[in-house]
């Protein structure tokens, strides 16, 4: 990466798919923020701003929480997202690029902040760092400033040494190249290419974590080098990408990181390919070089804690520093999961739980339930209740106090949930009783029919009414 090379096309480029991945996010919002973190979702925003400081978590949210003003703000976000889509938002001078940009990242911060569990994930905050510099890339008028493509270049080094120093620390499955083994069955949301990797033969298996590895550990030194080594460790980066979107379902993280990789590439690389006529821009302004040179020094600053962390024993997965997400560290899959565990809720509207009950499965809109049903396509898309119930799978549900809380509105009937399943299993009226049981799943064998077999693991919720009244079984269920 030169400093004597031009940036336009690579801006040009940088901003539309930065837009684009906003536009996502706020569309994900649109459908699922206040289902999950509305007046009656999960974990209310109302309840969590009334207990954390605004210092410890600044939103737009601690000066109204309300549903509505909850949709203003999405609808807001969506609309600024088409504006710099089109390329608008650069057409009319550098205040009207910064406020909007700044805009974006200050709506976006908001619902990171307040969103809990459900915004927990790296691409998250990965997001919000990357959102915050482009603030200061500038319009189209006036010449990019290099310095801000190294910062994004950067966060692209942190973003992917990180995702492979965890896997080296933590998991001796990474260290055997055994992993993959594993992964393609028990990813939190499989695609159907999932079931066809998972039978792949082992030393294909194995190669993946080598490719893993080099591209993880060894290409992210190349994009601090000159042309053409940033070109190549740009697309290799780019490729490993693209066989993780095609091997499953990790929402949006893999695009966040193909859009960061961008800058990895000049306008000596990119005007090969396309071409779009632009007059010759301004040099930066004085205000405007002030400002990057402050947002450089304390993107440098606050650099020191995840840089040491990239190295430490103790390593941080996803973690940020500060409140503002400015500069943070990122990894995934650290630790591999062995077996696919899958939590199922059943409801019934008999009168008593008991053995001559009904029971009828709740069916989600990506994670496996009906072991006939293909496993989804739904990537950059993020089935946020889908995840968690992957998460609260591994572990008991005294540890994810949400699920209590989807249990209450699932026997309430709450419409706004119940949008985030399948179906609705009881189209009447609401059950009386729910229960949750724990199945281990596993893909079918070739020749076999459907694509999951599952067995009966243990009872992960008892039956439980809307007097929150438990009623165990005494009859050992049967496994399915």
């Amino acid at each position: 990466m030169h400093f004597a090379t031009e940036f336009w096309l690579t801006r040009f480029c940088f901003q539309r798919a930065l837009a684009g991945i906003y536009l996502i996010a706020f569309l994900i919002a649109a459908n699922q923020f206040i289902p999950l973190l509305g007046k009656r979702g999960l974990q209310p925003v109302r309840l969590f701003v009334r207990r954390v400081p605004f210092r410890r978590a600044p939103s737009l949210f601690y000066i109204n929480c309300s549903d509505r003003f909850i949709a203003a703000t999405i609808s807001c976000g969506v609309a600024l997202s088409c504006f710099a889509i089109t390329g608008f938002s650069e057409s009319f001078g550098l205040g009207v690029s910064m406020l909007t940009w700044a805009l974006l990242w200050i709506i976006y911060l908001s619902f990171v902040n307040v969103g809990q569990t459900f915004y927990g994930f790296g691409w998250e905050t990965m997001l919000a760092e990357t959102g915050f510099l482009a603030i200061f890339l500038g319009s189209s008028d006036t010449r990019p400033p290099v310095i801000v493509m190294w910062l994004i270049v950067w966060l692209l080094f942190r973003t992917m040494f990180g995702a492979g120093m965890i896997k080296v620390r933590a998991d001796p499955c990474w260290r055997d190249f055994t992993c993959l083994f594993y992964h393609y069955e028990t990813q939190p949301l499989p695609n159907p290419l999932s079931w066809y990797l998972h039978h792949a033969p082992r030393w294909f298996h194995k190669a993946g974590v080598w490719f893993n590895h080099f591209t993880e550990l060894i290409v992210p030194w190349f994009y601090f080098a000159p042309a053409p080594l940033c070109y190549w460790a740009g697309a290799i980066t780019i490729l490993f990408q693209i066989t993780l979107i095609l091997s499953g379902n990790l929402s949006w993280l893999n695009y966040i990181t193909i859009v960061i990789c961008i800058p990895c590439f000049d306008d000596r690389f990119l005007a090969r390919f396309f071409s779009i006529p632009h007059s010759v821009p301004a040099d930066v302004a004085p205000p405007h070089a002030i400002a990057i040179g402050l947002v450089t020094a304390i993107v440098l600053a606050l650099s020191w804690r995840p840089a040491r962390n990239l190295f430490s024993r103790r390593q941080l997965m996803n973690a940020s520093f500060e409140p503002l997400h400015l500069v943070n560290t990122y990894g995934a899959f650290g630790a591999m999961t062995r077996e696919r565990l899958e939590v199922v809720i059943k409801g019934t509207d008999a009168e008593l739980p008991d053995g001559s009950a009904e029971w009828r499965e709740y069916e989600f809109k990506g994670k496996p339930g009906n072991v006939n049903r293909a496993p989804c396509i739904v990537s950059p898309y993020h089935w946020k209740l889908d995840w968690q119930m992957w998460f609260a799978a591994m572990s008991p549900p005294d540890l994810h106090p949400w699920f209590f809380a989807l249990v209450q509105r699932l026997l309430e009937g709450e419409q706004r949930i119940l949008r985030l399943f399948a179906c609705n299993p009881f189209p009447n009226a609401p059950p009386r009783f729910i229960r949750a049981d724990w199945y281990r799943y596993r893909f079918t064998k070739p020749g076999e029919r459907g694509w999951w077999t599952r067995t009966f693991v243990a009872e992960y919720l008892p039956a439980v009414g809307l007097g929150h009244e438990v009623h165990r079984e005494s009859n050992q269920r049967r496994s399915e």
